[in-house]
């Protein structure tokens, strides 16, 4: 059992059509027929979307992702229209509101690896490889790759886990030609990244990425990208392969839940508690850290 521990009410917007509610976002249709999406201060960690939110982290989801999405954009498109608060939208969504291109979304999770970390270091203990992909001997947690990988995984429901799926199942159920655009689309975005990111101090392990199709059948980026809660983001300088490396992202949650302190057993049917003050803001204080050094701009 898991999703979340406390559903929310969705708001009700004149002009809006109420479409879902995920782990982070709530999504809107407007009038027009273009997609609002609205990013909450909500996390989740280990299938749960906890009862605890993190002020501000909507707002930085969304602003390092239009930063991305600038410097992205002779790459590959992306989803964006405007950042205009629709009309009668609470001032609450004022820097967390996309209004985005309503695409046919791809229902692949589109991951780049370029550090062994993760479930990506089980799959590697266990037989040498990443989704199927085989690599080379004596890597440790941590490890850079020879090159960046392509590690799709299924796209989970909220409460459900991804699963890492090979690049021959992608081709199976997307088709070959969309795979190998997924593919190259997919390199390209984390390799630019992974340079920009390198030039200001930060390591990028890993991200994933979805992508849609335009009316046109044209690959479009969309939802978030390259935020702390889809990528693996570790201060360069404290780079250490063979352990744990530190990490601008929901860390501090995770291991709260997972130390004596929390009292709740992950294995059991329970949902997590509250996350104590402290712990609330040093996630935010990681995530600002990460906005700040990746864009030199003070939130």
């Amino acid at each position: 059992m898991s999703g979340f521990v406390e559903k929310p009410e969705p708001l009700q917007v004149p002009g809006l059509v109420h479409l879902h509610t995920g782990k982070v976002r709530e999504l809107y249709r407007n009038e027009a027929g273009d997609l609002v999406m609205v990013a909450s201060d909500r996390m989740s960690a280990y299938d749960w979307v906890l009862p605890t939110e993190i002020p501000d982290k909507g707002r930085v989801l969304t602003q390092l992702s239009l930063w991305w999405f600038d410097r992205l954009a002779d790459l590959i498109p992306n989803h964006v229209i405007s950042t205009e608060l629709p009309e009668g939208a609470p001032a609450d969504w004022e820097g967390r509101t996309l209004v985005c291109r309503s695409l046919r979304m791809i229902p692949v999770e589109c991951v780049a690896r370029g550090y062994l970390t993760g479930s990506g270091l089980v799959e590697y203990e266990a037989n040498r490889t990443v989704c199927g992909l085989a690599l080379p001997e004596g890597l440790v947690d941590g490890s850079e790759l020879p090159a960046p990988i392509f590690t799709p995984a299924t796209k989970a429901a909220v409460g459900e886990h991804d699963e890492n799926v090979s690049y021959e199942e992608v081709a199976r159920q997307v088709g070959a030609e969309t795979a190998a655009q997924l593919r190259q689309s997919t390199l390209a975005v984390y390799s630019r990244a992974r340079d920009v990111a390198r030039d200001r101090g930060i390591i990028l392990a890993d991200t994933k990425f979805e992508f849609g199709h335009d009316e046109q059948g044209g690959l479009v980026l969309a939802d978030e990208v390259l935020t702390p809660d889809s990528s693996r983001f570790w201060p360069a300088a404290e780079w250490e392969p063979g352990r744990a490396q530190a990490s601008y992202d929901k860390q501090f949650v995770r291991d709260w839940l997972t130390s004596p302190a929390s009292g709740w057993d992950r294995r059991s049917e329970q949902p997590p508690p509250p996350l104590p003050a402290e712990v609330v803001e040093a996630t935010r204080a990681k995530y600002v850290e990460a906005y700040e050094l990746l864009t030199g701009t003070a939130w």
